[in-house]
């Protein structure tokens, strides 16, 4: 066992706030306004004009939500956002979706199909649209057709036009991992409610509870707090989770050192070794929150194995800065890692962007050289885990801002205000 890494004295990157014992109040977020989704929108255009495309169309609902703010579940019947270069904008639905999206959607105007397949395919009906817009001769997008989600079936767009396409969604994923002040204000607000929710998980946490029994808990009450403190506002535009919540995700005990386990209602017990998880999803956009914890007065093994972990996190949250690779942040921690003999417990790379999907691109790792900007943000998460012994590892959500690296989110990361008692 090699000797533990010294966890005295003042860290680097403590997070500023430290335990929430009251639930948050003000400022409360708000939706992303209809003129933020009208300028990407209008760079869309711009980028399809430059392609020489006469329209683009947008299947994959991420994209279609970051676009227009209609936030929607997939499923066998297409759902396509239409943008013409001259930045009209045409949300196309299915019959049932009609009001819904006439609800939330920044667009121009809907348009629906009755039904899939119907008695003619929906594909046939978006042809006639695009047509109508503009299409002659070069379609740009995500896709020339509805991907083949939940038993869908049908022709491409470009095999009823005699179109042909360019792809531009890597140009609107780029775009995607710089976050605007929007969008960043929404990710703050989810990592505070994750906290809040972390801290009830931490607070009631206690031998003998199952993992399950304490996360609904966790969930009902952060819930409450938020609805109250939100007076009818939230939303979530998410796929049915709603509120905050926090999880042990079945990393109890030995069970940890499974860096992605499942929830397999374990029951606490002294000396278990805890990985947790906790968000909250705002208006479409996501945090996350981890945490290791311990379940009683840490062995010395324990100790050793989260004072590493925690060495890991510091020196990758100090590399998360503008004009410097996400691939060097990766090399980092694995140097620290070859320098300490400690590969045996290497698993996985340092983290992720986040925003409107839980993991988007840039990654944290030797393979993606992609240059940090201001605005890009990213979950710090590099683990040690040791079988038969438990996983170690903290997420947090850091923005690369022009000062360096920032904290969204909050909560205590020193192991003496992570043991729970037994």
């Amino acid at each position: 066992m090699m000797g533990a890494t010294s966890t005295s004295g003042a860290r680097p990157h403590t997070c500023p706030g430290g335990a929430m014992t009251e639930p948050p109040v003000a400022p409360l977020a708000v939706p992303i306004g209809a003129a933020a989704y009208r300028a990407r929108r209008e760079r869309v255009a711009a980028l399809a004009r430059a392609a020489g495309a006469d329209v683009s169309v947008w299947w994959a609902n991420h994209r279609v939500s970051y676009l227009s703010g209609f936030a929607f579940v997939p499923t066998e019947r297409p759902i396509a956002l239409v943008i013409a270069v001259d930045g009209e904008t045409v949300l196309f639905v299915p019959r049932l979706e009609l009001e819904h999206a006439q609800a939330y959607a920044h667009v121009d105007r809907v348009e629906a199909y009755p039904e899939f397949p119907g008695e003619r395919h929906p594909m046939h009906v978006l042809a006639d649209l695009l047509r109508s817009l503009g299409l002659r001769a070069r379609l740009a997008g995500d896709g020339e057709g509805y991907p083949k989600v939940m038993g869908y079936t049908g022709p491409r767009v470009t095999d009823l036009t005699d179109a042909t396409f360019t792809a531009l969604d890597d140009e609107l994923e780029r775009m995607m991992q710089v976050k605007g002040d929007d969008e960043i204000a929404l990710i703050r607000e989810s990592a505070r409610w994750a906290g809040r929710a972390h801290r009830l998980l931490q607070d009631l946490t206690r031998p003998g509870l199952s993992e399950t029994e304490v996360e609904q808990a966790v969930t009902a009450q952060a819930t409450k707090e938020l609805l109250d403190a939100y007076q009818g506002t939230y939303r979530a535009f998410t796929w049915g989770l709603a509120g905050p919540w926090a999880t042990y995700r079945g990393q109890v005990g030995p069970h940890s050192a499974f860096p992605h386990a499942l929830n397999v209602n374990a029951v606490f017990a002294p000396g278990d070794t805890l990985v947790t998880g906790a968000t909250c999803p705002m208006f479409g956009y996501w945090s996350e929150l981890e945490r290791s914890m311990v379940l009683g007065e840490p062995s010395a093994e324990q100790r050793t194995w989260f004072a590493h972990m925690l060495a890991l996190q510091d020196l990758a949250i100090d590399a998360c800065r503008p004009g410097r690779t996400c691939s060097s942040v990766d090399r980092a921690v694995r140097a620290y890692v070859e320098r300490h003999g400690i590969g045996h417990t290497w698993r996985h790379h340092v983290g992720h962007n986040i925003g409107l999907r839980y993991h988007e691109g840039p990654f944290l790792d030797v393979g993606d050289d992609t240059v940090m900007e201001v605005g890009m943000l990213f979950t710090v998460e590099p683990g040690v885990y040791v079988p038969g012994l438990g996983g170690f590892r903290h997420s947090d959500t850091i923005l690369v801002s022009a000062s360096g690296p920032e904290f969204l989110t909050d909560y205590p990361r020193e192991l003496d205000d992570l043991v729970i008692p037994a």
